[in-house]
């Protein structure tokens, strides 16, 4: 999935493993976009200036990232398919 749009009819569900790849891939698409925002600004071609400093959209990115691990830990055990 490449876009938040594409996650609709999974978070509307009725199962709970579809709801639960939604919001990995909502989380997964966000953390990516944060990334490449925190590469251009740290590279100098960001092209805007950051509302708030850079530690804290680092930290944000960290947490965001620990929680995939925790979505992505969950999904293997629960054997829940994280495919697009």
């Amino acid at each position: 999935m490449n876009t938040l749009n594409e996650t609709v009819a999974l978070m509307n569900s009725d199962d709970y493993k579809d709801r639960f790849c939604a919001e990995y891939w909502q989380l997964k698409i966000r953390y990516e976009k944060l990334h490449t925002i925190l590469i251009k600004n740290e590279a100098g071609t960001l092209g805007f200036d950051l509302s708030c400093p850079a530690y804290v959209l680092e930290n944000q990115y960290r947490h965001m990232g620990e929680y995939l691990h925790d979505l992505e830990l969950r999904a293997e055990i629960e054997k829940i398919a994280l495919t697009e």
